[in-house]
C-alpha cells in the first residue's frame, strides 16, 4: 500500500522496511516494547519530522490513494457480488451485501483509491495533523502550523484492535452511536450475525480474528500472492490447522478459485437467511378464524333448549 508514498518522496521502500523490522529489537534492547505491526507508523512519522518526507499530510495520502494498485478483479468484483441478492432466489427478500475494510495500512489512502465506493466502512490507521497543545480547553484562540504535516498518530491498527472492529460491524456500532462495543446484546439480535459474515485477509495480523469468525459461524477465506510460494505455504497452514475454511490465489476475476468460492458461500449465506426469515414467519402467523360446522342434532337441540325454557 505504501509503494505510491515511497515513490513521491523518493525513498527507498527496501530501507524503509528494513529498518522497521530491526526497529522492536533494537527497542527490546533498551527495555521497551513496542508493536511489530504498527511501529512502522512511528518510523512514518520519523521520516517526516527528520526530512525525507517532509510535508505529509493527509490530503496527501488521499490524493496517492488513487494510484494503489488491486490484484485482477478488482474493484468490478464488488459489482458482480452486488447482483447475487437480485437472482430470482432471493429477489422476493430485501437481502444486500455490505462490504468493509479491516487494515493495518492508511486509512487516508484506502478512502482516496478506487475500492473507497464500493465500500460501506474503512477501518484503518489514522494521523493527525495539527495537534492541540496542553491547556487547549481555556484558550480561546489556537495557533495552526503555516505547513501543516502529519505529526501524531490517531488511530493504531493491530490484530487486536481488528477484533474489536468485527464486534462493532457485528452488533451494529458502526451505524448507530448509541450502540457501545461492550454491549450485552444477544446474539440473535445484533444487526449482522457472525454466521453471516465472510473474512478474507492475507496477513498474520489476521489470524486472530479467522478464529473469531469461523469459532462463531462465520466464513474465513486466506489469499495468497500467486507468485509468492512463500504466501501460499502460509495459507496452507492456516488451512490445515484449522484457522481458516479455505485458501486461493488473491484473484478476484470470473471464475477463478477465490471469485467462485466467495459467490458460492454468498448464496449458502443468502439461502439460509432465506429459511430463517420464511420459519419466523410461519411461526407468527396464528389461523385465521373459521366457519364452524352445524351438527346433524341441531333441531334436537333447539328442541331439547326450549323445553328446558319452559320448565
Amino acid at each position: 500500500m505504501q509503494t505510491p508514498l515511497f515513490n513521491q518522496f523518493g525513498v527507498s521502500e527496501k530501507i524503509f522496511w528494513s529498518e522497521v523490522n530491526k526497529l522492536p529489537q533494537i527497542y527490546a534492547n533498551r527495555g521497551l516494547s513496542v508493536s511489530a505491526e504498527t511501529i512502522y507508523l512511528n518510523h512514518l512519522l520519523s521520516y517526516v519530522k527528520n526530512g525525507p518526507m517532509r510535508g505529509l499530510t493527509n490530503q496527501k495520502l488521499f490524493e496517492l490513494g488513487n494510484e494503489l494498485e488491486f490484484y485482477p478483479g478488482l474493484p468490478e468484483f464488488f459489482d458482480e457480488l452486488a447482483l447475487i441478492p437480485k437472482e430470482n432466489a432471493y429477489k422476493d427478500y430485501d437481502f444486500k451485501l455490505e462490504h468493509y475494510v479491516i487494515s493495518t495500512g492508511l486509512s487516508q489512502m484506502i478512502l482516496g483509491s478506487k475500492i473507497a465506493p464500493h465500500v460501506q466502512g474503512i477501518f484503518a490507521s489514522e494521523f493527525i495533523e495539527s495537534a492541540l497543545p496542553p491547556n487547549f480547553l481555556s484558550q480561546t484562540d489556537l495557533s495552526l502550523p503555516i505547513d501543516p504535516e502529519i505529526s501524531q498518530i490517531g488511530l493504531a491498527v493491530d490484530n487486536t484492535i481488528k477484533t474489536r472492529f468485527i464486534f462493532e460491524i457485528n452488533k451494529g456500532c458502526n451505524k448507530s452511536s448509541s450502540i457501545d462495543v461492550n454491549s450485552s446484546i444477544p446474539h440473535e439480535l445484533r444487526r449482522i450475525p457472525f454466521e453471516q459474515l465472510i473474512y478474507v485477509a492475507d496477513g498474520p495480523s489476521d489470524v486472530p480474528v479467522f478464529a473469531v469468525v469461523k469459532q462463531m459461524g462465520g466464513k474465513t477465506y486466506a489469499v495468497y500472492d500467486p507468485n509468492d510460494e512463500s504466501e501460499f505455504a502460509q495459507t496452507c497452514d492456516l488451512v490445515e490447522s484449522g484457522r481458516v475454511h479455505n485458501n486461493g490465489p488473491a484473484d478476484y476475476s470470473f471464475r477463478s478459485p477465490t471469485s467462485v468460492w466467495m459467490k458460492q458461500k454468498i448464496r449458502e449465506i443468502l439461502s439460509n437467511m432465506r429459511v430463517k426469515r420464511e420459519e419466523s414467519l410461519r411461526q407468527s402467523i396464528t389461523a385465521a378464524p373459521k366457519h364452524m360446522p352445524k351438527p346433524e342434532n341441531i333441531q334436537e337441540s333447539n328442541e331439547w333448549k326450549q323445553e328446558t325454557l319452559w320448565q
